[in-house]
């Protein structure tokens, strides 16, 4: 009797804790989230309106890749030159040209995660899926692709 009594007795604990887990893991979701949010709108969307490449290159892990089309046009670089471009160009901000960012979502699964933004700036509409790696607790874009569309 004092063996079923403490079957039941953890059965019933049983969905408690699983309850307690969804919520950690939801709350764990939702902070990602938002991590990945500040980097968007603090850093990147800032960094490619500015030029700015310090707050550009931190965001990036130094092995990311660049992929897509612009124009219709094959687009393929490095990190590297794309930091370069970024580096050698008037800066939407300078430009006067309408520059806006748009985070379209989010999707974190624990250390990885995939955004869908909109950056329109110049003459260019481009729609863009990034790649984010967490690593040593700070969200990075690991991967870039992108394509001109038309709106």
């Amino acid at each position: 009797m004092k063996t079923l009594l403490s079957i039941l007795a953890f059965m019933a604990c049983i969905p408690l804790a699983i309850k307690a887990q969804k919520a950690n893991t939801m709350d764990t979701q939702k902070a990602d989230v938002a991590a990945i949010t500040a980097v968007l709108e603090n850093a990147y969307f800032k960094g490619i309106y500015e030029g700015n490449l310090d707050l550009l290159k931190p965001v990036y892990h130094p092995g990311t890749l660049l992929f897509g089309d612009v124009k219709g046009q094959p687009y393929a670089k490095t990190l590297d030159q794309y930091l370069d471009g970024v580096a050698n160009r008037q800066s939407p901000k300078d430009s006067g040209k309408p520059f806006k960012g748009d985070i379209i979502s989010i999707r974190a699964v624990n250390s990885i995660a995939v955004a869908e933004v909109k950056v329109k700036m110049y003459d260019f509409n481009y729609h863009e899926f990034l790649s984010f790696h967490k690593i040593d607790g700070k969200w990075l874009i690991v991967n870039k692709m992108i394509s001109d569309v038309q709106e």
